[in-house]
């Protein structure tokens, strides 16, 4: 008979050993795709949190419609900890090649009013294609070819490529 409440205090703390009662801090947001059809598969990509002076980093997968949750960083070991006041959010890539630029790969995270949720203030924004072939301020790759007068029986300078010595580098 003694043994049957042992039993039930031991279940009882076992289950309560699973199921904690906390107050964490969870981050939702979305990614944004720029040249991405309305059927596109987010799933996959990877999104990281780092939040300042905690060592730990999370990291969240995205679902298929470009959302994500992940629970924020925490100092302490306990999940009873202050609210985090300088976290950012960072894309850092999927199963397949995408693109984005610096300053849309991260963003601040801000708290969402009348909520114990967080988001970030800025979309993480990428493309599926380079963006290398749309910009308009890269040049051509043609060399220029100085005329060189025939007499002098060289090639054309476009055929010389340019050549550094290193000298006295042990």
């Amino acid at each position: 008979m003694a043994l049957r409440p042992v039993a039930v205090l031991l279940f009882a703390v076992v289950l309560s050993g699973i199921f904690q009662l906390s107050t964490c801090q969870v981050l939702k947001g979305n990614l944004t795709c720029l040249d991405c059809s309305s059927h596109y598969d987010f799933s996959g990509i990877k999104v990281l949190v780092k939040c300042a002076n905690v060592k730990r980093l999370a990291a969240s997968t995205t679902k298929s419609q470009g959302s994500f949750e992940v629970e924020l960083p925490s100092g302490s070991s306990s999940r009873t900890s202050t609210t985090p006041l300088n976290c950012l959010a960072k894309l850092i890539g999927g199963s397949s090649q995408i693109y984005a630029s610096r300053k849309n790969m991260v963003s601040k995270i801000v708290k969402i009013q009348d909520s114990s949720s967080y988001t970030i203030s800025t979309p993480l924004v990428f493309s599926t294609t380079s963006p290398v072939g749309k910009l308009k301020n890269i040049g051509s790759s043609k060399t220029i070819d100085l005329p060189v007068p025939r007499e002098w029986g060289l090639a054309p300078s476009s055929f010389y490529t340019p050549f550094f010595p290193i000298i006295g580098i042990p």
